[in-house]
């Protein structure tokens, strides 16, 4: 009798060699980008932020611009302005009936009365006696009276104890200016005639001359 023949399947087990540990799985949210796209990303950081650089400094710049221009104009205006004013000078005028020689306003009274009423009226046109600057304004005084027919009042007397001539501004007489005629004597005070200076009692009735420097219009 033949012998029976039996069939096994046999598993073996393949030989396992030593088992490697697996990569880490990635977070859902990881960048898979390549690496270069990391760089250009990284590049065009660092270029934005140099261009907001760049534009603050450009503000900066025109801002400073804008103020020196501002400076520089508001100078030239300034200076334009003190040029117009040394090359136009302010006009100046006399008030009305008043007569103009060089510096000054000259005004005739139209009343008369003692050497002290003259003055008083005078100061009340805040202006003062006349004080005779030279022999041009004493013939242009003489000229003028002359035309009137008065004697007048200006602002010379005679002073004690000094015994001299004296303006009402405390300056003595010169006698290149004018020449009184006439006792000088205490409570004298001098009058300009057609012709001539004349030492009169300060009491005595006389116009009078009052004087004032001209006035910007």
């Amino acid at each position: 009798m033949a012998t029976p023949v039996v069939y096994a399947d046999l598993n073996l087990a393949r030989t396992q060699g030593p088992k490697h540990a697996s990569p880490l799985p990635r977070p859902p949210d990881a960048c898979q980008c390549p690496r270069w796209h990391q760089w250009a990303l990284r590049l065009g950081c660092a270029g934005l932020i140099l261009l907001v650089l760049s534009v603050i400094g450009l503000s900066v710049s025109v801002q400073i611009f804008i103020q020196k221009t501002s400076v520089q104009k508001i100078n030239k205006d300034i200076q334009e302005n003190r040029t117009d004013t040394t090359e136009r000078p302010t006009p100046f005028q006399c008030p009305r009936d008043w007569h103009s020689h060089q510096d000054k306003c000259l005004s005739f009274s139209q009343a008369s009365g003692p050497w002290n009423e003259g003055l008083t009226d005078c100061s009340a046109k805040e202006a003062t006696l006349l004080l005779v600057q030279d022999q041009e304004e004493l013939k242009l005084i003489q000229d003028l009276g002359r035309r009137r027919g008065h004697l007048f009042w200006i602002g010379l007397s005679y002073k004690l104890p000094d015994k001299k001539w004296r303006w009402i501004n405390g300056s003595i007489l010169h006698s290149d200016i004018l020449q009184i005629t006439g006792e000088a004597k205490e409570n004298s005070c001098a009058v300009i005639s057609q012709i001539k200076s004349v030492s009169e009692t300060c009491s005595s009735d006389n116009y009078w001359i009052c004087e004032k420097k001209l006035k910007p219009v």
